[in-house]
């Protein structure tokens, strides 16, 4: 059972390194003599006199190491990056800030005024970079409405990640009290011709919520916030300044689709939910068992989507009795803190699988690929059919770790904690649940 652990770090381990992003940014973006295949889009780089890069998200150095090698050493870009950690090689042109995550720090918004001021330099002669990923939010953020100073945005932030609104909804909240989300850096880079490069932990089809949209049309209205608020009972909660802009009425209207903003705009997926699933489904297969991939139990309850997911592994082997079989699934599920633990909801999620496997020649892991879950230093965990009796022995308990919200401190003291750092890509979270007869 101890080889079926082993067994899924690696597979983890080869799907991190599938998903490289320079690798990926050079497969979406060519050059050709003079000529930018992005995508779809074909353009002549002579027609620009600027070239500007944005770059915003847990994956922003990297995105940037892979334009730079992607674009010719000769075309020379100014730029703003914000990312939760420094990087490790600045580029040339590229002023750097680290943000906060998830509240917004001082960098975050003085990076914000750089971004704006960046594009405010824009003109139909400029082509402009949009570098996003996961994170974004909160790592480049200023006000729409100048009095509100940082610890107003802090509270405000505070206040929307604590009150139990879907993202979708803390989304249109925050795009609308927001100068640079919900399409508005696409706005004041004027008449650019702006291309986003994506790397996404969104579902497909809701590409505007990845960092908050800040250079792609705003689906949601200002309906949507007076719904959202109400719903949640926000208002009193948020900071006099923040309640003041709602109540005077001060909540404008983000770009929509049809605004000049976006006649110039492209948008490119340079890695997805898809990548990350072929990447898990070839290293598993590789290692030889007979795989099925699963996200139904997105956004699921953590102890719900354990039962699923463990009730399709067990249905799996059941139809394959001679083979090692597995169950591949990615997305997030839904873990509220109970306690003032360590841990996050991918080491939740194998906390909640350890008394239904007891005994069982099974092996679960949930890891973030962006190498962080919740407050702890790792990216997840594993568990095996023995971890229980291991955990015993010890004077561990998962129940009581559970309530606690502290699975790190109980897979760490196993040695089962996954502890990668910060990886600087952010797809989606991804279980892996293996079985042998």
């Amino acid at each position: 059972m101890a080889d079926l652990k082993y067994l899924a770090r690696l597979i983890f381990q080869e799907t991190l390194a599938g998903i490289n992003i320079p690798a990926a940014m050079q497969r979406k973006v060519r050059v050709a003599g003079t000529m930018l295949h992005c995508g779809e889009v074909t353009l002549d780089l002579r027609s620009f006199s600027q070239t500007r890069v944005v770059a915003i998200g847990k994956a922003a150095h990297a995105m940037l190491e892979g334009l730079r090698n992607t674009l010719p050493a000769s075309l020379k870009f100014d730029g703003v990056a914000s990312a939760p950690t420094p990087p490790a090689h600045p580029l040339p042109g590229i002023k750097y800030f680290v943000g906060g995550h998830p509240i917004p720090n001082e960098d975050s918004w003085v990076s914000a005024e750089a971004v704006l001021s960046l594009l405010a330099q824009c003109d139909e002669s400029a082509l402009v970079f949009f570098l996003l990923s996961g994170g974004g939010s909160a790592l480049s953020e200023l006000p729409l409405d100048s009095r509100l100073t940082l610890q107003d945005v802090q509270q405000f932030y505070r206040t929307l990640v604590t009150c139990g609104a879907p993202i979708a909804s803390m989304n249109a909240v925050r795009k609308h009290f927001s100068a640079v989300k919900g399409g508005r850096l696409a706005a004041a880079a004027g008449r650019a011709t702006k291309i986003t490069l994506a790397v996404t932990d969104v579902p497909a089809d809701q590409e505007s919520a990845l960092a908050s949209g800040p250079s792609l049309p705003d689906p949601s209205t200002t309906a949507d916030v007076e719904r959202v608020l109400a719903e949640f009972q926000m208002l009193d909660k948020f900071p006099p300044s923040v309640r003041r802009c709602v109540e005077e009425g001060k909540i404008d209207e983000t770009p929509k689709e049809w605004d000049p903003a976006f006649a110039k705009a492209h948008f490119v997926l340079v890695l997805g939910m898809d990548d990350l699933f072929h990447r898990a489904h070839f290293a598993s297969e590789a290692k030889g068992f007979w795989t099925c991939c699963d996200n139904s139990t997105d956004d699921w309850p953590v102890e719900k989507a354990a039962e699923d997911l463990l009730g399709q592994l067990r249905a799996l082997q059941a139809a394959n009795p001679s083979r090692r079989v597995a169950i591949i699934a990615d997305g997030e599920v839904s873990s509220p803190v109970t306690g003032n633990g360590i841990g996050g909801r991918n080491s939740a999620f194998v906390l909640a699988c350890v008394e239904n496997i007891v005994g069982r020649r099974v092996a679960v892991l949930s890891a973030g690929t962006d190498g962080i879950d919740g407050n702890s230093p790792a990216a997840g965990a594993v568990a095996d059919g023995e971890t229980l009796a291991r955990a015993m022995s010890v004077g561990l308990d998962p129940g009581e770790a559970f309530r606690r919200s502290d699975a790190f401190t109980f897979f760490a003291r196993l040695n089962d904690a996954i502890v990668t750092g910060p990886t600087g890509n952010n797809l989606r979270d991804l279980r892996i649940l293996l079985s042998e007869p």
